[in-house]
C-alpha cells in the first residue's frame, strides 16, 4: 500500500473542512441552510409553508454585487427535519437565532417576507439589534392579526378558525380556491405550479401549526421597539396580508421606518416583484 507523501499531507491538512449545509437546533433539529457569496450578509425568511429555494433570483443578483445570502428552511420545511414540535414563535425565533450564531453573522439586513417578518419582528424583540444592521419586511404579516378589544381593526377570530378548519379539511382546494388573487394573471403556470407543490410538501399538521402562530402572535411591542433602520415592501392588492392590517399598522410602529407601496403588487412579491425588491433592497442597504 503507498503511504501519502508529507507533501500531501500537509496539502489535505490546509486544505478548510466543507462546512456543513445545516445548523442544529437548540433542540437538535438539524435546519438546512443555503449560504452564498461573501460579504456583509443578508438573511432570508420564508413565507408560510415557502422554503429558502424561494429566494434564488434575490440570491444570484445579491451575491453578484458582493453580500453573502443566508437562506435557511424553517423546521419542517424543506431539507430541514421535522420534528412533531416546536412550530410555535418562540421555537421558531431560537432557530432563528441559531442559524445567526452558529454562522457568526454580524452586521447583518435581517429580510423577512409573510411569516418571515413575524420571526425577523420577534428576533429583534427577544435577541436585540447586536448583530442586526438593518431590517426589511417583506408582506409582513405583523404586528398583529387578530381582532382583540385593543385591536378592533382587524381579522375576527372565528374567520381566522374557520380559515384554518378549511386548510385541515382540504389543503389542495384551499390552495386552488385561493390562488387567483394570490399571483399576477400573467404568473406563468410553470410558477405557480412550482409554489403549489412547495407547499403541499409540508406536512398538514406542521403548516396548520404556523398558520396559528402567524394569526395569534402579537408583535406590537417588539416592533414599537425596533432600533435599526427599516424598509417595509408591500402590494396594495395583497389579499393573503391586507396592507391597511399588516404593512401600514407596522409601519407606524417602527420609528424612522419607511414603507413603500407596489401598486398592482399581490403577496408574493418575491416571485412577481423580484427585480423591483432586488433594486429597493440595493438603495436601502448602501444609503
Amino acid at each position: 500500500m503507498n503511504r501519502p507523501t508529507v507533501q500531501a499531507t500537509l496539502l489535505e491538512t490546509a486544505q478548510p473542512a466543507a462546512q456543513s449545509p445545516y445548523v442544529t437546533a437548540r433542540d437538535g433539529t438539524r435546519l438546512f441552510v443555503q449560504d452564498w457569496g461573501s460579504g456583509k450578509p443578508l438573511l432570508l425568511l420564508s413565507a408560510w409553508t415557502f422554503d429558502g429555494s424561494i429566494w434564488g433570483s434575490h440570491v444570484d443578483a445579491l451575491t453578484s454585487k458582493g453580500f453573502r445570502c443566508v437562506a435557511p428552511d424553517r423546521r419542517g420545511h424543506g431539507r430541514s427535519e421535522m420534528p412533531s414540535t416546536g412550530y410555535d414563535l418562540e421555537t421558531l425565533t431560537d432557530d432563528v437565532a441559531a442559524v445567526i450564531e452558529a454562522r457568526d453573522l454580524r452586521d447583518v439586513t435581517l429580510v423577512g417576507f409573510s411569516m418571515g417578518t413575524v420571526e425577523a419582528v420577534n428576533y429583534l424583540g427577544r435577541y436585540g439589534s447586536d448583530r442586526i444592521a438593518r431590517l426589511v419586511l417583506v408582506a409582513p404579516t405583523t404586528p398583529f392579526l387578530v381582532q382583540t378589544e385593543d385591536n378592533p381593526d382587524a381579522v375576527p377570530k372565528a374567520m381566522i378558525e374557520a380559515d384554518h378548519a378549511a386548510i385541515a379539511r382540504d389543503f389542495a382546494k384551499w390552495i386552488a380556491a385561493n390562488e387567483a388573487p394570490f399571483f399576477l394573471p400573467e404568473t406563468p403556470e410553470i410558477t405557480r405550479t412550482w409554489i403549489r407543490e412547495m407547499m403541499l410538501r409540508v406536512p398538514l399538521p406542521v403548516a396548520l401549526a404556523c398558520r396559528k402562530t402567524i394569526s395569534f402572535s402579537d408583535l406590537r411591542a417588539s416592533a414599537a421597539g425596533i432600533d435599526r433602520p427599516t424598509l417595509i415592501l408591500h402590494g396594495d392588492k395583497d389579499a393573503s396580508a391586507p396592507l391597511p392590517l399588516t404593512g401600514a399598522k407596522t409601519a407606524k410602529l417602527i420609528k424612522g421606518s419607511k414603507l413603500k407601496v407596489y401598486e398592482g403588487g399581490p403577496h408574493p412579491l418575491p416571485l412577481t416583484h423580484g427585480e423591483r425588491m432586488i433594486a429597493d433592497m440595493l438603495a436601502f442597504m448602501v444609503a
